[in-house]
């Protein structure tokens, strides 16, 4: 049995992993790389993967960096299961689909230049043809479901806690009459996120593969985040404020939509304004409503009540570009939530390009903000940015919020481990 490492080593994207035995070959995720000036050229390439050869995948969670590469593993022959919870089948084919718009506008401006110079066009790693096609391929895995998905190889999910559907892998494999138990953590959520079960684990692996996004630290405790935002978004309407919240589409929207309308039921707030400017985040959560059995006990009670987690008066959601635009035209008191959530593109740019230079405009980030980025630019101070190719003098003030992240910190992780620690042979870092 040989278990090769052909992504998130060493960094914490472009998860992949290759599981070989006598008779069978099992990938676990096939993530695009993000960030870094070779990102592109590595997602074009092949790793050496023969991929007629596989016999199953297995997909932790439908996040790019695990999901994103799918597409070429089809291109390059691959026609067998993708194994994933029923939940993650329906995000992966919102993301992929967007990923593959993205990259062919990429490849379209790319092209523009390149023909205007005598260079022949680009094409994109793959269009949306391709993800169709991936998508004929899942087969839906439910939670706590041992299921053989290859010769010797039998896999159970357990619910990672980390977005809707996420699971970490326990692969038993049996081979020359011994059994071997291998474990891939996935990525791995904090406890007490809303929405979603704190993480499951296994009570044993011969090995681990774990995620290490935190692994250095921990995050500062949710509930003095809840109070900063709660603080934040009542200073602002006194005010007449906007407040701008570049946030993730999956994942992170919902979250915040379920803690703002937790705090409005706890009297907390005074009749919040909110508006989710995101298209792909508005069928995220429609995503999130359809498997709200995936919900923690504490979501399930507020629908118990009549109520739900993800709605509360004062919540809506854009259906057009030209609403989006006309948000710009408000005046304060109103709270934007708005992809992209490391203000790399989508709408919050336009937000941010017509209400940073006011004093009274509050921009709270709510995630990791990479290198490069405008959102890190506003995190670490900047007093001019280019949004939009357009110079915009910074007066608004910028809020970092530490306590969203949706991975586990270091003594979670630690704790998440501990029940396996015993018999594992070995553990390794992965993002």
């Amino acid at each position: 049995m040989r278990l090769r490492f052909l992504g998130a080593a060493g960094e914490v994207t472009g998860s992949c992993y290759l599981l070989e035995t006598r008779r069978a070959r099992v990938l676990i995720d096939f993530g695009m790389y993000q960030g870094g000036v070779d990102a592109d050229e590595r997602n074009a390439a092949m790793p050496p993967i023969r991929a007629k050869a596989l016999d199953a995948v297995v997909l932790t969670h439908a996040h790019i960096d695990h999901s994103g590469r799918l597409p070429l593993l089809v291109n390059e022959g691959y026609d067998g299961p993708i194994h994933s919870t029923p939940a993650t089948i329906d995000v992966a084919e919102v993301l992929l689909k967007d990923s593959a718009e993205l990259q062919a506008a990429d490849a379209e401006r790319a092209s523009r230049k390149r023909i205007r110079a005598g260079e022949p066009a680009l094409k994109p790693p793959y269009d949306s043809r391709d993800v169709e096609k991936v998508m004929r391929l899942f087969r839906a895995l439910p939670y706590e479901t041992p299921r053989e998905i290859a010769p010797g190889v039998e896999a159970l999910l357990a619910d990672a806690g980390h977005i809707l559907g996420s699971a970490s892998v326990q692969l038993t494999v049996r081979e020359d009459g011994e059994t071997r138990t291998i474990v891939f953590s996935g990525d791995i959520g904090p406890k007490g996120a809303a929405l979603m079960h704190d993480p499951r684990t296994f009570d044993h692996a011969d090995a681990v593969v774990l995620e290490s996004t935190y692994g250095d630290r921990d995050h500062r405790p949710l509930p003095e985040t809840i109070d900063e935002l709660a603080q934040i978004l009542s200073t602002a309407k006194a005010e007449r404020g906007k407040v701008l919240i570049p946030a993730f589409a999956v994942g992170r929207t919902q979250q915040l939509v379920c803690v703002i309308g937790e705090l409005l039921r706890a009297g907390r707030l005074s009749d919040p304004e909110v508006i989710i400017d995101s298209p792909m985040a508005t069928t995220a959560t429609e995503l999130y409503r359809r498997h709200r059995d995936l919900f923690d006990e504490e979501s399930r009670r507020i629908i118990e009540a009549g109520d739900s987690p993800l709605s509360f008066p004062g919540l809506r959601f854009t259906k057009s570009s030209a609403e989006s635009r006309s948000l710009n035209e408000r005046d304060g008191g109103i709270v934007i939530i708005a992809g992209s959530g490391m203000c790399s593109g989508g709408r919050i740019l336009h937000h941010l390009r017509h209400n940073l230079d006011r004093r009274s405009t509050h921009v709270v980030i709510v995630g990791f903000q990479s290198e490069g980025s405008l959102g890190r630019r506003l995190v670490e101070g900047a007093k001019q940015v280019v949004v939009m190719g357009e110079p915009v003098t910074v007066r608004a003030t910028i809020h970092t919020l530490g306590g969203f992240s949706a991975h586990a910190g270091q003594s979670e992780l630690v704790e998440w481990m501990r029940p396996m620690a015993a018999g594992a042979g070995g553990a390794g870092g992965a993002g």
